[in-house]
Parts: C-alpha cells; structure tokens; sequence
C-alpha cells in the first residue's frame, strides 16, 4: 500500500545527452532538470517527454576540450536529433523506474523558448521516440490481404519501413481488410485500420467495433475499446480530506475536477445517439439506409465501465436521428487473390460483396469513439510510474452533503479509464497527473 511519502521527489538517476556523431561525448544534465514531464495517450501514437533546463556552462571535465565551455546548446551542440539516455524512479515503497536507453531511448526533437544569459541559460527540450522520426521518413506502399491484425504487426516492424524493436501488444480482429498503403506513413495507417477492426469476442461484431492505436512505456498497443473496459483495474483511489489512507484503497486522489460530464449539444452534433447513414453502391448504383440508435443497437453489447443503462438521455433528445452520414461502399475492390486470375475468380464467385463490411463496422465504431468520452475527470495522484494509459482504476469522490459522515458519489464514483497521464518529477515532488474517462454513469462493483 502505498502512503504520503509518495509526494516527495523522486529519482533521476540518469539523463545523459549525447553528440549526434558516433561515438560522441555525451553531458550529463540530472542536475540540471529542475522538471522533467512524460506524457502518455490512448489518443497518441507515441510517448514524448519534456524537460526544463537551466545550466550555467561549467563541467567539472574537459568537454569538448574545453575546461569552461558555453551552454550545450552550441557546445554540444544541440541541433536535433541528439541521443539521450533517462533513468527516473518514483518514490513509491516499491519504487517503479521508466528507463529510455538503447532502442527505447529518446532523442531531441526540439529546442524552445531559450532564455539566455551570461551566468546561466533557461530552455526547454522536447524528446521523441527513434519510430517517432522513423514514421517521417517511411511510406505504406504496397498491398495488404487478410487479418487486420496481423497486417498493423507487419506495418510496425517492417524492415524496410518503421522497424521498431519494441514490443507490439494486439488484440486479435475477426474481421479482414484487403488494402493499398497509397504511400501513406505507418502511424497514419494503422490509426486507420483501428476504426475499421472488430475484436474476436462474443456478441454482434458491430456492437464491439472500434480500436485505438497508441504507444506507452510497454510498447505499441493496438487494443480493441471493449477489451480495455473488460481489464481489472490496477489501482483503487479515494478522494478525501484526511491524511490517512482507508484500507481498501492503493492511495488518495491529491486532487480532482470535472473536465466534462454531459455535453448534449455536442452529443447531438456527432450523432452519439442516433443517426443514419446513407452507404452508396456503386456497382448498382443503388443506396443503403442503415438507422443507428443507441437503444437498439448497443444495449447489452458494448462494454460499460459504469452501472448505469446507456439510455440515460431523455428520449426527446435521444430517439429522434441527430446526424447524417454519406459514405460509399467498395463494391469489387481489391478482391481476395495472389494474381489477377485469381482475383478475377472471386471477384466473380461474390461480384456484390462488399471488401469491408462498413454498414456493421463503421457506423457502431464511430459511435463508440464518442461514447467513450462522455464523461471526463481529471485528477492528481502521488507518483506512480506503473500507472499507463489504457489502464483502468477504481476512483470513489465524496457525495456533496451538510452530513459531514456523508458516503460516496454512486454516480461519479467507479471504473474510469485512463485516456491520458502525465508523470512528473521536481526538486520538490513527484506525481501523476490523470485524464480519466468513462462511457456511463454508476459506481460498478469491483469483481
């Protein structure tokens, strides 16, 4: 368990920055990092960290064969692109360590906000992943057939293209998809394929739709919204005005506020509760109407992390169609094959069937993007480096009440989801900033 001593700073056992060249002589700069910031997202391709510095130039060596040089920023020099090795460790009573060296280290992406003096310098600078630079200088060109899936795992450590080492977790699609990469960059594609991918679960296939693509401190992760929800929640928190920490709960909740709880008007505008979408046939030049509404077609299907129906809209808001979509479907294209005798064969065998499946797929995917961030909370933990986004936790905040002995919010309190955190580490503190988000109200029992 942990326990109020997880405020205080925490470890930077390393930040070595080196020269571009091979070979290169490197500085060490965890004295001069007053705040340094990693950032993770369900909603980012990659992890990024940044970090203030603030030096005076002197080096107790020679560097650069110079006893006193200038700021590193000409010394090194820092020109982008620059290597850097960083150790940080939270002070939990287990401590966990984010450690960036070899294939996971990070490199400079940019230089900011220089504040320069004759007696010390203040700037900032913005760290990125190798696959980060990788994904500029790479192009999706040829074609891909079958399993989703095992097309994103190709994509991400192809050798002529990203050719990342690192560790790639996918949840399993039941659905294919035949496509070209139009020379289109790997992150770019595989956010594509994500909202075209159903997972192999029970239930309607369109029910489950909907993927994110996203990197954290693991790895990347192509992981089915359903099957985030599904998880065990890792830590369980308790919003209070006392100093110790209630049995039961991992540690409290520093502090907290209500980004976004029900936006209707927004709501309306995405279609989150029904919608039509109109999907054009080109090959008998026809059109297909397909209806969605939240009652119909996602009760009992889609994973919630609250307890509540999802029909918690009044029905004058929710029945009523609040959106129009025009999509067109690929009738014929890229049909099943090894050559084109054998395309030409299938294509014929099923001259109408659609390559994706969009009038079950696409619609239930679109509508599971919004649900999921209905609700959205934003709190501040004692620093947890074993905390990542796509986690869940359990959260419990206080019920408003003149009773100073006043329970739990059932409806605020529960399972969220963490969409995005940032860990942080001063000379005076460490912790962890969370954005949480979840489809439904409800407090739903831990299992």
């Amino acid at each position: 368990m942990a326990n109020n001593s997880a405020t205080r700073t925490g470890n930077i056992n390393q930040f070595q920055l080196f020269q571009a060249k091979d070979n290169g002589e490197s500085v060490d700069l965890s004295a001069a990092a007053p705040d340094i910031r990693y950032y993770e997202s369900v909603l980012s391709n990659t992890i990024t960290l940044t970090s203030t510095i603030i030096e005076t130039g002197f080096r107790d060596k020679k560097f650069n064969n110079e006893v006193n040089p200038s700021g590193i920023i000409d010394s090194l020099p820092i020109r982008g692109g620059e290597q850097c090795f960083i150790e940080l460790e939270d002070n939990q009573p287990e401590k966990n360590k984010l450690k960036f060296k070899n294939d996971n280290a990070f490199y400079v992406n940019r230089v900011r906000n220089i504040n320069s003096g004759t007696q010390k310098d203040l700037f900032f600078l913005d760290f990125s992943t190798r696959e980060f630079i990788s994904n500029e200088q790479s192009r999706v060109l040829k074609r891909f057939d079958g399993s989703i899936s095992d097309n994103v795992r190709r994509i991400l450590s192809d050798p002529n293209g990203l050719k990342t080492k690192k560790n790639i977790e996918v949840d399993e699609t039941q659905n294919n998809y035949n496509f070209i990469g139009n020379t289109r960059k790997p992150f770019y594609v595989c956010t594509w394929l994500a909202s075209k991918s159903a997972p192999k679960i029970g239930g309607k296939v369109g029910g489950t739709a909907g993927y994110l693509f996203y990197e954290t401190y693991d790895g990347f992760k192509f992981k089915s919204i359903d099957k985030l929800f599904e998880q065990k929640p890792v830590r369980k928190y308790l919003y209070t005005n006392t100093a110790d920490i209630l049995p039961g709960y991992d540690d409290k909740v520093l502090s907290y506020n209500i980004e976004r709880d029900i936006d209707l008007q927004q709501n309306l505008a995405l279609g989150t509760y029904s919608n039509i979408s109109i999907f054009f046939d080109f090959y008998k030049f026809e059109y297909l109407e397909r209806k969605f509404n939240v009652d119909d077609n996602q009760k009992d299907v889609i994973k919630n992390s609250g307890s509540n129906d999802i029909r918690y809209v009044a029905d004058q808001f929710r029945i009523p169609v609040s959106r129009l979509m025009n999509h067109v479907l690929d009738i014929g294209t890229l049909p099943d094959g090894t050559n084109v005798e054998e395309q030409l064969k299938n294509w014929k065998n099923n001259p109408e069937t659609s390559t994706y499946d969009a009038t079950n797929l696409m619609v239930q995917s679109i509508m599971r993007y919004n649900q999921m961030f209905t609700i959205k909370v934003n709190i501040v933990v004692p620093g947890d480096f074993s905390l990542r986004a796509g986690d869940l936790i359990h959260c419990d905040f206080p019920e408003l009440s003149t009773d100073k002995n006043s329970g739990m919010n059932k409806q605020s309190s529960g399972i969220y989801m963490i969409a995005s955190l940032c860990h942080r580490i001063t000379t005076s503190d460490t912790f962890t900033s969370l954005t949480l988000v979840r489809d439904t109200f409800g407090r739903k029992p831990i299992k």
